[in-house]
């Protein structure tokens, strides 16, 4: 784990409202990502920045036992363009712990990396996670992902 600061940066995409309580989680977000591949949200993104794909996580009603909002999609230049039935969220320049999930990013990996995140004392904020897959996670079944926890 290191510590970094990362400047604030806009996404645009597809978003669920979940929880992690008796897996649902692990089933709507799971969907989420299903969608955003199935329906090639992709190219329906504008002002798009990088080919890094974003896992967001924000909206916490309070740590990560209560609800919160996960968003799948891309880093934009801005958000004067959201396409009907996605989100835009600003995610304000914070520091980050920084976390390598390796392996089948499919599967296993992100969330056994979340596992061990979750029984860490971070002294996390709770404003915006998120994670990165960017050209280490171009084979999903055997990559690399970042994952970023905000912390005070």
């Amino acid at each position: 784990m290191e510590q970094v600061t990362k400047s604030g940066f806009s996404i645009v995409g597809i978003s669920v409202r979940t929880t992690n309580e008796n897996g649902k989680a692990a089933k709507d977000i799971g969907a989420l990502w299903g969608r955003f591949a199935t329906e090639n949200i992709a190219n329906k993104i504008p002002n798009i920045i990088d080919e890094t794909v974003y896992g967001v996580y924000t909206d916490y009603e309070g740590d990560h036992t209560k609800p919160y909002t996960t968003i799948v999609g891309f880093k934009v230049a801005n958000l004067d363009s959201i396409p009907e039935g996605m989100v835009g969220k600003c995610i304000e320049e914070a520091t980050y712990n920084k976390f390598i999930a390796k392996g089948d990013l499919t599967g296993p990996a992100i969330i056994e990396e979340w596992e061990k995140i979750w029984e860490m004392n971070l002294n996390r904020k709770f404003t915006s996670d998120f994670e990165a897959y960017g050209e280490k996670a171009v084979d999903p079944t055997n990559g690399e992902a970042e994952i970023y926890i905000a912390v005070n």
